[in-house]
C-alpha cells in the first residue's frame, strides 16, 4: 500500500443512537443518559409541534433529571437561528434537541452545530431525509433566497417515534418517499460527475442511497396501508438515506438534478409544494433523461399517493418548464445530467410533456 492510499481515508460522523419504533419517544431519558451530554438542553420546536411532541419531551427529560428549555420557532432563517443560539447560550445549555418538520430540526441542527454542542433529532414527520444527515437546507438572502445545503454535524441520536409520525398527514409520508426516490438519479448524477469530473464518489454511499430508495420501491403497497408498520418502513429509508450522506460527506448521494429542478421552482413558483413531492415529479423527469425507466417511477409515485404532474402539485406548466431551464444554475459545482449549460425552453418544454407532468 503507497501512503497516497493513506491519505484517501477521511472521518464520517454517523449517528450513535437510532431509535425508530412505536413509543421509543418514552426512551428518549435513557438515551441522553447514554450519551452523557450534559444536564442541561435546549429543545427546538414550534407551535404545532410544541403540542405534539415538544411538551412531552420537555416532561420526559425533565423527569428524567435534566433542566429543560423550550424555544418556539417559525421557520428556518438566519435570524431565527441566531435568536436560537442567543437563548441557548443565556441558558448554558449542553446539547440540543430539534423537535418537528425539516425546519426545526434543522434550525437546532445549524444552531447546535455552531455552539459546538451535540443535537438529537426527534422529528414529527417522515417528509424528508434531513432527519440523520450532516446536511441542513437555508435560504440564502445574498443568492436570491435560493436554498442552499450547508454542511453540519449528524445528530448524536434519532428518536423516531412511529406513533407520532403516522399520526401526521399522510402527505408528508408520500413526500418522503418522493425524497427517497430522488436517490437514483441522484447516484446516477454522482457516477456522472464521477466519469466526467473525476468527483469523489464513495460505492458505500451509493449502494446504501440506492437501497434506501429500493425499501421504497419493493415495499410500495404496504406503504400506501397508511399504517404505523408502513410509516416505520419509510422512517428507515429516510434513516438510511441520511447515513449515506454521512459517509460520503456530502448530499451527492441523495440530491441531484432532480433536487436542482425542486430548489429551483422553490425560486419560481408562485406556491412551491412540499420538497419531497418536488424531487419525485423531478426523479421522473431526470430518468427520461437518463433513458431509464421513468414510467416505473412514475407508478410507483402514483401508487403511494404522491404527485406526478405539475397540476398535481398546484403549480403552473409554465413554471415547471422555467425550472428546468434554470436548474443547472443550483449549486453549479454539483455536475449533474443538466450540464453546465443547463436545458432550452424547447427541451425543456419537450420532456415535461414527454413525462406527461405538463399537458
Amino acid at each position: 500500500m503507497t501512503v497516497e492510499m493513506f491519505e484517501k481515508g477521511k472521518w464520517m460522523q454517523l449517528p450513535r443512537e437510532i431509535l425508530i419504533g412505536h413509543g421509543v419517544l418514552e426512551e428518549l431519558g435513557t438515551v441522553c443518559k447514554q450519551l452523557d451530554m450534559g444536564k442541561k438542553a435546549s429543545i427546538v420546536t414550534g407551535v404545532q409541534t410544541r403540542k405534539i411532541a415538544g411538551e412531552r419531551v420537555l416532561e420526559i427529560l425533565s423527569d428524567a433529571g435534566y433542566e429543560i428549555n423550550l424555544i418556539e420557532v417559525s421557520s428556518i432563517n438566519r435570524e431565527n437561528i441566531e435568536g436560537v443560539k442567543k437563548k441557548a447560550l443565556e441558558d448554558k445549555a449542553e446539547f440540543m434537541l430539534g423537535v418537528g418538520g425539516g425546519s426545526k430540526i434543522d434550525t437546532a441542527k445549524i444552531a447546535a452545530f455552531e455552539l459546538h454542542v451535540p443535537f438529537i433529532a426527534v422529528p414529527t414527520i417522515a417528509s424528508h431525509d434531513g432527519i440523520a444527515s450532516p446536511r441542513a437546507s437555508i435560504k440564502d438572502k445574498d443568492r436570491g433566497s435560493s436554498p442552499v445545503s450547508i454542511q453540519t454535524h449528524a445528530p448524536l441520536a434519532v428518536v423516531a417515534d412511529t406513533s407520532i409520525l403516522s399520526s401526521a398527514p399522510y402527505r408528508f409520508t408520500a413526500a418522503g418517499c418522493g425524497d427517497i426516490l430522488a436517490n437514483y438519479t441522484a447516484v446516477r448524477d454522482w457516477q456522472l460527475a464521477d466519469r466526467i469530473r473525476n468527483a469523489e464518489f464513495s460505492g458505500y454511499a451509493a449502494a446504501l442511497s440506492e437501497m434506501s430508495a429500493n425499501m421504497i420501491m419493493d415495499n410500495v403497497n404496504e406503504i400506501r396501508k397508511k399504517d404505523e408498520k408502513s410509516t416505520g418502513t419509510v422512517v428507515k429509508a429516510l434513516v438510511s438515506s441520511g447515513v449515506a450522506i454521512s459517509i460520503a460527506g456530502s448530499s451527492a448521494p441523495a440530491s441531484g438534478s432532480e433536487h436542482k429542478f425542486s430548489h429551483a421552482l422553490d425560486m419560481m413558483a408562485e406556491k412551491p409544494a412540499l420538497h419531497g413531492e418536488q424531487c419525485g415529479v423531478g426523479t421522473i423527469m431526470m430518468t427520461y433523461l437518463y433513458g431509464d425507466n421513468w414510467q416505473r417511477i412514475r407508478e410507483v409515485l402514483n401508487k403511494i399517493g404522491a404527485p406526478t404532474t405539475a397540476k398535481e402539485l398546484g403549480i403552473k406548466d409554465e413554471e415547471i418548464v422555467e425550472a428546468l431551464t434554470n436548474a443547472h444554475k443550483i449549486n453549479p459545482s454539483r455536475y449533474t445530467i443538466l450540464g453546465d449549460l443547463g436545458l432550452t425552453y424547447e427541451a425543456a418544454e419537450r420532456l415535461a410533456l414527454a413525462t406527461r407532468v405538463i399537458g
